[in-house]
């Protein structure tokens, strides 16, 4: 396993919540829906005959970030400006009930509280399309006096958080001033700053946070550069380094679509690549970047194993309809299915002790059972299949060849131990195989400490060798029975008469 994977593992294993403040450009997204089914008659134009019961609103922009926070299992604190209107009634309900605190977001009557409605037909009554979107909003900036008032509010609570996340949309709340007197007190209390810029074409204004995570379209923007489709590394590099350079930053995160991401930091660059998936919206996918960057910082993961969070909580987010807090489980389970993907089923025992270890966090119960597995047949399938649903994640434990040898004889195995790991992981019961060299079980139950051990036979419990020691380890111990006449011994010997 890759030290990047390896320290994310870790990392996660060892997860604490944590405290966030959010200062940035809060939002309210309306959902209206409703059947798109006729063209006018007048233009040619879809007809959208709302239907109330499917309109809904959320959090957008910082609110996102907010909610993103939250999911993450963090204290979150909000810092930012909206209207004086029912839609700012609405938006801090919103996030009161998200678990937000909202007494840092001020009222600016001059302007709206800055909404954005989404028209969605329904083609057929099931299929949701998004068809038209309506704004209603001000990005005239703020004036210094209610910056000052915001400021006032956020120097106050800076000492209590362990990061500070700045999402600007241009939206009038991060003004120059303000992103200076916002990353100057950050730096005094030793708080990191992570911003996700707005698409403009200058980031002076972010010059000394700690991290900057636009896109590459973004990136080019404000580096006058023009739009360009080069996808290389080293175009993506010298984007990175350039950001991390010339806004005097701790790192650069430049995030790639499909391509995942790409980080500078120190004198270090590292691609961090993400797997491909379905695509099915892309809104708020810069919000849960910086959120999960956020949890990763404020954990004290590596910068390139905070990204590699990044990546997996935004890759979630965007096989979501809109945006969607992605829950902190979701995201261990997706890195542990990643793993898996990359590196099959069979561990090393330092590696197999991490994962289960976030599987525990989890709540998921770890089954153990193992045994020689030579000449693997029905009698294995069935037995394999009844272990899984004792639990939740099933580990398989492999004798070694030369175990085999000792406990079978001379001739065996008939498969060596590659192969026999090779046919267990094709099993979808299995979740996690591991070759062990002793000749007891006793050493692997120690170190993977399920919560239930199985054994096949048709012995009693108090029969078998690891019994006492599952019983002073206060392991719930199994025995299920192999089906009749299918043992392996007597699937060679039948094979050898024929």
């Amino acid at each position: 396993m890759s030290d990047n994977v390896t320290q994310l593992i870790q990392g996660m294993s060892d997860y604490r919540p944590f405290t966030a403040m959010v200062i940035g450009d809060f939002m309210l997204d309306e959902q209206v829906s409703g059947a798109a089914e006729r063209l006018s008659p007048d233009a040619p134009v879809p007809v959208l005959h709302l239907d109330p019961s499917r309109s809904t609103c959320s959090p957008g922009g910082a609110s996102h970030v907010a909610r993103s926070l939250r999911a993450m299992e963090a204290q979150v604190s909000c810092f930012g400006i909206t209207g004086d209107d029912p839609q700012r009634e609405q938006l801090l309900g919103l996030l009161e009930t998200a678990g937000c605190s909202t007494d840092g977001i001020l009222v600016d009557a001059s302007r709206p509280t800055t909404l954005k409605q989404t028209l969605v037909g329904l083609a057929q009554h099931r299929h949701p399309q998004k068809m038209f979107r309506v704004d209603r909003e001000s990005s005239s900036p703020i004036s210094k006096e209610i910056a000052d008032r915001l400021l006032g509010r956020i120097r106050e609570a800076m000492e209590s958080v362990d990061v500070v996340c700045l999402e600007d949309y241009n939206k009038g709340v991060c003004t120059e001033y303000l992103c200076s007197q916002v990353i100057e007190c950050a730096r005094q209390h030793r708080r990191p700053i992570l911003v996700d810029p707005a698409a403009i074409s200058s980031f002076t204004k972010y010059t000394g946070a700690t991290c900057i995570t636009p896109n590459r379209s973004e990136a080019e923007l404000a580096g006058g550069l023009d739009s360009c489709l080069d996808s290389t590394s080293e175009h993506a590099k010298s984007l990175a380094t350039q950001l991390l350079d010339s806004l005097e930053l701790d790192a650069a995160v430049l995030t790639l679509d499909r391509d995942g991401a790409m980080v500078a930091f120190g004198k270090d660059v590292e691609h961090v690549r993400t797997q491909a998936r379905n695509v099915y919206d892309v809104t708020g996918a810069g919000d849960t970047v910086l959120a999960a960057l956020a949890a990763g910082r404020a954990n004290e993961f590596s910068w390139p194993a905070s990204v590699m969070l990044a990546n997996v909580a935004a890759g979630l987010q965007v096989e979501s309809f809109g945006a969607t807090p992605i829950p902190l489980a979701s995201v261990r389970a997706r890195l542990l299915e990643l793993v898996s993907d990359m590196h099959g089923k069979t561990r090393t025992m330092p590696d197999l002790v991490l994962e289960l270890a976030s599987h525990r966090e989890a709540g998921r119960r770890i089954v153990l059972t193992n045994g020689c597995f030579d000449v693997i047949h029905a009698g294995h399938v069935a037995y394999l299949k009844e272990a899984k649903k004792q639990g939740d994640i099933l580990v398989v434990g492999v004798n070694s060849d030369e175990q085999v040898r000792i406990l079978k004889g001379e001739d065996r195995p008939v498969f060596d131990q590659r192969e026999r790991t090779e046919i267990l992981e094709e099993l979808h019961c299995i979740d996690y195989v591991i070759v062990f060299d002793e000749p007891t079980a006793e050493q692997l139950i120690r170190q993977i400490r399920p919560s239930i051990y199985v054994k096949g036979g048709d012995y009693k419990p108090e029969e078998i060798t690891e019994h006492d020691l599952v019983r002073e380890l206060q392991i719930e111990l199994k025995v299920l029975a192999h089906r009749p006449g299918l043992g392996s011994t007597a699937v060679i010997d039948r094979l050898r008469q024929q």
